[in-house]
């Protein structure tokens, strides 16, 4: 590995993987049981429809008998957006203004 290599993986994880990242658009998995198998920074990652309809993510790990592992997943205008920060991050600042009771 060259020292280019170990620069451009350290600038990868620190700036990169600590945010939302664009997989893929909802369309490609329109059916439940749908999957869909990218690799983000180097990690497999298994975005799938639920039977519930809902979209969810999965990190496969490598271990022996490992369980995948719950990424972060959030579906917006129809894109699907993978987080493998374990941090709380929200896709977008809820509106807090419509929760808000209007006095009368």
């Amino acid at each position: 590995m060259t020292p280019d290599d170990r620069d451009f993986r350290r600038e990868m994880a620190s700036a990169y993987r600590s945010g939302w990242q664009f997989i893929d658009l909802a369309t490609a998995i329109p059916h439940a049981g749908d999957s869909l198998m990218v690799t983000l920074f180097g990690q497999p990652i298994v975005v799938v429809r639920e039977e519930d309809e809902d979209v969810r993510a999965y990190r496969c790990l490598r271990r022996p008998r490992g369980a995948p592992q719950p990424v972060r997943c959030e579906v917006r205008y129809g894109m699907v957006f993978v987080n493998l920060d374990q941090r709380d991050h929200q896709l977008f600042e809820p509106d807090i203004t419509a929760a808000t009771p209007r006095s009368a």
